[in-house]
Parts: C-alpha cells; structure tokens; sequence
C-alpha cells in the first residue's frame, strides 16, 4: 500500500524599511554617551527528548513438575548449598545435614545421586545403599513418582573441639512409586515414612562428610 502525503510550502517575502528622526532640542539633555544596542539574546537548545528505555521482559523460570505415571518430574530445583554447611558448629553441622538430605531428596525426584556421594564417605554402608537402590530404580528408563524428602532437627550433639559429630534428624518422605516407561508400576509403593535418623558427620578442615547414616530405633 503506497501513501502519498501533498505538502504546500508558502514562501513570504517581507521587505521593511524603517526610518527613524531622531530631533534634538535645546532643551533637551544629550544622550548618554557610548550607549551600546544589547547583545542579542542566545536561547539555549532545546535538548532532544530522551528516549526511553525499553523494559526488559521479565524471565520466568520452567515450572516444576512432580513425576507421576505419564513422565518424569521436570525442572526440579537443584538444591543450592548454604554458606554455613561448610562452618564447624552447631549450626554449620544442622545446615549440611538438611543439605544432604535435600541432595537425596533431589536423587529421588531425577535419577542424579553425585551430590549425596560426593558427601558421604567410602565406609557409609548406609549412605551407599541408598544411592544404589536409587541408581537401580531409575535403570532401564524408569523413573521413580514421590520420595520428596523434609528434614527437620531433632537433637544435635555437637561438641567443641571434636572433628567427629553426631545430629539425630526426623525425616518425612513421601510415598515412592517406581514406574516403567509404559506407566505401570514395578512393584508396590513403598509408604510415606516418618522415621528418625541419625548422622555422624566428620569435619575435615574445610567441610563436612557423613561417614555413617542409620535409623533410631
């Protein structure tokens, strides 16, 4: 589509001549002299309207998504590491302990167990376990629905001085379901559980290993 735009310019030409008399009296006192015209006014420029600036679209993280029996869990949130997991105190020892298990939690949900192995040492039996049966669940292009892990602190022994601590933790796991790729289960749901656990954790100098996991009975 072409638009035609007709503009009409006028020119105007003024032609002025001016005649000043200028009649002196006698009576009359004399100009001042070396008066001088005033010097014609500048007027600043005007400054070109800024343009404002475009505002950025917002990004918006993929939503989270819990497996069930149609697929597995999607963009589940990768547990971030508080700077107080790596202190040596009381304090420093409950936040690593309810990382750890936030990186299980997290093994559950994606198949992805390094964080909780990379945490826990050669000689936890338990810990090694868990990782297996974890491992184990995801083959073969399973995935496991549930799992999700909340820890709360129950009792921390925490002595000054010593490289080797103990902290008994509640810990609540939802149902676990383990599901082919055809949607059926492979085996029975294993139930939410509300057990307390118990955690020795070593400091070696700059951070925290579990090096023995178990249940309180």
């Amino acid at each position: 589509m072409t638009i035609s735009i007709h503009v009409r310019y006028r020119l105007l030409i003024v032609s002025v001549i001016a005649a000043l008399s200028v009649v002196l009296s006698g009576c009359q006192g004399s100009a001042a002299p070396g008066g001088s015209s005033s010097p014609p006014s500048t007027t600043s420029p005007t400054s070109a309207a800024s343009t404002p600036s475009a505002t950025p679209t917002p990004t918006v993280a993929p939503a989270y998504k819990p497996a069930d029996a149609s697929g597995k869990a999607q963009n589940v949130p990768v547990p971030e590491k508080p700077a107080l997991a790596d202190e040596n105190s009381k304090a420093g020892l409950e936040a690593f302990t309810k990382y750890w298990y936030e990186l299980l939690s997290y093994g559950y949900e994606t198949g992805d167990v390094s964080g909780t192995d990379e945490l826990s040492s050669k000689g936890c039996q338990f810990c090694i376990g868990l990782g297996d049966g974890i491992r184990e669940a995801w083959q073969d292009k399973r995935w496991i629905a549930g799992g999700k892990i909340q820890s709360r602190a129950v009792n921390i022994q925490f002595v000054v001085g010593m490289t080797t601590q103990q902290i008994t933790m509640q810990i609540i796991q939802e149902k676990i379901q383990i599901i082919r790729p055809d949607g059926t289960l492979l085996q029975d749901p294993t139930p939410q559980t509300n057990v307390a656990s118990q955690v020795v954790a070593d400091f070696d100098g700059t951070r925290w290993i579990v090096v023995d996991l178990g249940l309180v009975r």
